[in-house]
């Protein structure tokens, strides 16, 4: 039986190697001129960048530069809408990682309106967005957050009180997400490794969340599909552009997946340390991946509980491993083992080496979120996964 669900709109997608092309007839929709937010010098060091701005300067498009270096903060968002209150602004063009795509989109939707982004965030402001913005172009040059298709923009303070909280609207979704991945042939292994990682996790628990629903659940298989195919090659042939189109795609079909469905535990640790801790969002998602896995499939094996979730762990593991004809309990066991063997392949670093220890775990345990898991987690078990990676 098919479950009920709902499903939110989507971005306009243009997905293709050499679709950066493609921007300035795109922006001629919404006007002339853009704030165009890209990271420090990712972008201007590719020859794509010198194209896009001898394109802008042919169709008569004028351009203010933001700069993001890192994740946004409540701070960097403020100072960049602040830049542009005295200008007239048609649209918002964010070129980069998901850092870049959220700071843009959070450029977006503040542009319209006064005091910080702070006061709008989920669980810190008290402010509830009335969802007016720019139109917002996104454009990735990584495969991992998925931010291009995805109507929340993640915004941190780092320390002890700090935080990793969204701006969220249903508006918020991009008004075109443009796809190339022929912008990411030049994103260093390091960054491919953990922006793929973020990817599968996000697919993952899309896949296995309590609101998963047969939408979601075929665009998961298919981006699960590409990962497998795609994610070790990109990293060791990062000139392999099947290799990219097919982690462009797993990525941009994880946020719609994300939107929809929902992430689980990993995720919930990731922005409960993100907060905390100076540490890639990525690699936080990479290693836990494989304990969080494990400790869950443990849970509902003694629960006896969901039954439909370790048949989708089932299916996990027939699309990974290369094994006909085994029971459901080996396809499990090894979908598991793989995620090991992932964070083992990309070398992903412990916890500990970000100065996370032992006397962190009880409080992050507090403040991260176990929604949308295929089952309840206690504290221990949580406690548990952390001091499987410090």
């Amino acid at each position: 039986m098919v479950k009920a669900f709902h499903f939110s709109c989507v971005p306009s997608i243009r997905f293709k190697p050499g679709a950066l092309a493609d921007l300035p007839a795109v922006i001629k929709n919404y006007g002339t001129r853009v704030a165009l937010v890209t990271g420090k010098d990712s972008f201007d060091h590719t020859p794509s960048s010198a194209k896009l701005l001898s394109a802008f300067d042919t169709h008569g498009i004028t351009h203010t530069r933001i700069i993001i270096s890192g994740e946004p903060s409540p701070d960097v968002i403020d100072q960049a809408t602040g830049a542009l209150n005295e200008k007239s602004i048609d649209a918002v063009v964010a070129i980069g990682g998901g850092s870049v795509l959220d700071a843009g989109k959070a450029v977006s939707a503040m542009y319209h309106i006064p005091g910080s982004v702070k006061e709008y965030l989920e669980g810190v402001g008290t402010k509830t967005h009335p969802g007016t913005k720019l139109p917002f172009i996104a454009i990735p040059t990584t495969s991992g957050t998925g931010s291009e298709a995805t109507n929340n923009s993640v915004i941190s303070e780092t320390g002890k009180n700090g935080f990793k909280r969204s701006l969220r609207h249903p508006n918020f979704i991009p008004d075109v997400a443009l796809v190339d991945p022929e912008l990411t042939l030049l994103c260093p292994p390091d960054i491919t490794a953990a922006s793929g990682m973020d990817c599968f996790t996000q697919l993952t628990e899309a896949f296995l969340s309590d609101r998963s629903g047969n939408f979601t659940d075929a665009l998961a298989i298919e981006g699960l599909k590409e990962v497998k195919t795609s994610l070790q090659t990109a990293y060791l042939k990062g000139d392999d552009l099947n290799a990219r189109a097919g982690m462009s795609f797993a990525a941009l079909v994880s946020g719609i997946c994300l939107a929809n469905a929902g992430l689980g535990t990993v995720h919930g640790f990731a922005s409960a340390i993100g907060g905390m801790f100076n540490i890639p969002h990525g690699l936080v998602c990479g290693k836990l991946m494989a304990p969080a896995n494990e400790i869950s499939v443990r849970e509902l094996r003694e629960q006896k509980g969901d039954t439909d979730a370790l048949i989708k762990y089932t299916r996990l593991g027939r699309i990974f491993l290369n094994e006909q004809n085994k029971s459901d309990d080996f396809y499990i066991d090894g979908f598991i083992s793989y995620l090991q063997q992932m964070s083992d392949f990309f070398s992903l670093p412990g916890f500990n080496q970000y100065g996370i220890n032992e006397e962190d775990i009880e409080s992050l345990c507090e403040i991260t979120e176990n929604k949308n898991n295929p089952v309840k987690l206690s504290k221990e078990n949580m406690a548990e996964i952390l001091r499987q990676v410090l």
